[in-house]
């Protein structure tokens, strides 16, 4: 008896898409996991720091108009008389001695009104860019530095020792007045033409936490913020010492 021939199946049997996806799924897993480490592991491009001319620029042009509205602002009131022979600079003007050091986030926060100040009875030129020390307290802050800078005025002569890593070497006679007016060696140490001294700083570092140069100076355009409030008002003060050395002049800067 003949058996009946096998019937050949309808359709051929079907593929195994479900290994097929599989793979292909577990090859996009791989490629994006890898994509997200190569994200994570490549460094972030960093910001475009402005220029130092730049920043200067701006906020040596700030309007005597918006220093007299801010007036003290928020700035402690930390110049103050001494009673010294007068202290001449190199060129037979009153000195203005500056010490300091690169890594001190006081240093940092004075050298704003200090410039701003200054540059109402002269010009700076050599100024760079600089931060305070990332390990210190008020970590990076945003500043400049008086190593390369030069300064020229018909009124004052402007004398800066300006350390890196360490507080800077004095001279003798710089020794002296430090000893004499700031015994504890703080630092920023101010002496104008020994009639004015100012030992550290007249605000708060931390009113520029957060911020750039640029931010900083855009800032100081406006009266009213924390940052003017601090900076302006202390180079008002400076600007007031600075006058009682000139004799009041230029009178752009000290009329008010």
């Amino acid at each position: 008896m003949s058996s009946k021939p096998r019937r050949k199946p309808s359709r051929e049997p079907g593929r195994p898409w479900g290994l097929v996806l599989g793979t292909v799924g577990l090859l996009v897993v791989l490629v994006v996991v890898f994509l997200v480490i190569r994200w994570a592991s490549t460094p972030a491009s960093p910001k475009t720091r402005p220029s130092a001319q730049t920043v200067v620029a701006s906020i040596t042009s700030i309007p005597a108009s918006e220093l007299t509205q801010v007036g003290r602002g928020s700035a402690a009131a930390r110049v103050t008389a001494i009673q010294g022979a007068p202290l001449d600079g190199p060129n037979g003007r009153p000195e203005i001695l500056f010490v300091g050091a690169e890594f001190c986030p006081y240093c940092a926060a004075e050298r704003w009104p200090i410039i701003i100040a200054l540059s109402r009875f002269g010009r700076f030129s050599g100024l760079q860019l600089a931060s305070s020390s990332s390990t210190d307290v008020y970590p990076n802050t945003p500043t400049f530095t008086f190593r390369h800078a030069t300064y020229a005025s018909s009124y004052v002569d402007f004398v800066a020792v300006e350390g890196q890593e360490q507080v800077p070497s004095l001279s003798g006679d710089q020794q002296s007045l430090v000893s004499r007016y700031d015994p504890g060696g703080s630092i920023p140490f101010v002496d104008f033409g020994n009639r004015y001294a100012l030992v550290g700083a007249t605000y708060d570092p931390g009113v520029l936490q957060g911020s750039d140069w640029q931010s900083i100076a855009s800032a100081l355009r406006r009266p009213s913020s924390d940052q003017a409030q601090a900076i302006l008002g202390s180079a008002n003060q400076l600007t007031a010492a600075l006058c009682q050395l000139s004799g009041g002049q230029p009178a752009s800067a000290c009329a008010a």
